[in-house]
Parts: C-alpha cells; structure tokens; sequence
C-alpha cells in the first residue's frame, strides 16, 4: 500500500484536456524525462515516428510541450 501511494505522489498529473491514451504517454514520458528527441521517444515507447510527430504537433499546438531544436519539452 506504501508503494502505491509513492507511486501516485510521484506520478505528473495528467492535464484533463488529454483524451488519447498515447497523448497521455508521450505527455507522460516527457514530464517525467524532461526533453527528448523523437528518435529517443520513438525506441523507449515503441511508438513509430510518424505516429510521435503527429501526437507532438497536437500537444504543441495545445501548449503542452515545446520544440527545441530536435528535442521535445514538456511546458
């Protein structure tokens, strides 16, 4: 129960906004990495590129993350 609790206490909150499950991942994954680039997001989650660079241009154009050079950042 500990543990749980931790883990929950740890976790980002997830912005209401975010419907898609794999919006939610990318948000999620950046939030707790702080930036990464494409290529890095695309092999820790097995998601395809083209699949990331569709999610990311959403977040973007909603104000959740940012691009900086190559590398995504969450805002």
């Amino acid at each position: 129960m500990i543990e749980t609790e931790t883990a929950s206490a740890a976790a980002p909150a997830l912005p209401p906004e975010l419907q898609s499950p794999r919006a939610k991942l990318v948000y999620l994954y950046l939030t707790t990495n702080g930036d990464a680039t494409v290529s890095e997001m695309g092999e820790s989650l097995g998601m395809k590129k083209l699949s990331l660079y569709s999610i990311l241009k959403t977040l973007r154009n909603e104000g959740f993350v940012d691009c900086d050079g190559d590398c995504y950042v969450p805002n």
